[in-house]
């Protein structure tokens, strides 16, 4: 998947430094956390979103386009983009998200 950056962030993923990051390029960043096997499906937002698993792994698809995010990795998904989230991790998966 194109909107994948494997390993934008070092590990261990710290919100501060995530936060700063996504702030130069217009972005907030907010926590989230997931149980095992907790899903969001087929959502839609009006603004672009980046996303980084902080602890765990989440499975995302993007326009019908899947990929598996471990800690430190971004994805970008853009405005109107159909997307899904499924922690597929065996326990709590924490991730960070945020608007543009």
């Amino acid at each position: 998947m194109d909107l994948l950056k494997k390993n934008k962030f070092a590990a261990p993923v710290e919100k501060a430094v995530v936060a700063q990051d996504w702030s130069s390029r217009g972005y907030s960043c907010e926590w989230f956390v997931d149980p095992p096997g907790r899903e969001w499906n087929d959502f839609v937002h009006g603004c672009n979103e980046l996303v980084t698993v902080v602890e765990g792994r989440l499975e995302m698809t993007v326009r019908g386009k899947s990929c598996v995010l471990e800690p430190g990795d971004e994805v970008y998904i853009p405005k109107g983009a159909l997307h899904s989230v499924k922690n597929i991790h065996s326990g709590t998966t924490r991730w960070l998200y945020g608007y543009d």
